[in-house]
């Protein structure tokens, strides 16, 4: 039941996400279902995120990870699902919340992308991982 509620939460981020995926299929992309998100490889994505402002490897949209290829998807998964879990904690909120981030960075002359407390969070996620693998 908490699942279906956080799915429905975070619908808003995953039907943009779906309407990517699907014209990435439809380029001849491929798909894939990992725990509760699917991802969405190659076609019109990579195209995508190779133009988007902040040239990205992948994005995470509600339930919908999108990324570049299969390599791309795998070496930022952990980094994603952080995104994930913001989207299940801010719902529709999240893609003003992050834009709002990042235009208030900007305006006050620092970085939109690494300085987004969005990012950060997952950054540091990063780096407590490859920490954890580091000492065993």
């Amino acid at each position: 039941m908490w699942q279906t509620l956080l799915i429905l939460w975070a619908s808003p981020g995953s039907l943009v996400g779906l309407t990517a995926g699907a014209l990435g299929l439809l380029s001849g992309g491929g798909v894939q279902r990992v725990g509760r998100t699917l991802e969405f490889h190659g076609g019109f994505i990579r195209w995508l995120l190779e133009h988007w402002p902040v040239r990205a490897a992948a994005m995470t949209l509600g339930h919908v990870i999108i990324g570049r290829d299969l390599d791309c998807l795998e070496s930022t998964r952990e980094h994603e699902l952080v995104h994930v879990r913001q989207y299940e904690r801010w719902g529709p909120l999240f893609i003003p919340a992050y834009l709002l981030s990042s235009l208030y960075l900007k305006l006050r002359g620092r970085d939109a992308y690494f300085e987004n407390p969005f990012e950060r969070e997952a950054y540091d996620a990063d780096e407590r991982r490859r920490s954890e693998e580091a000492d065993p």
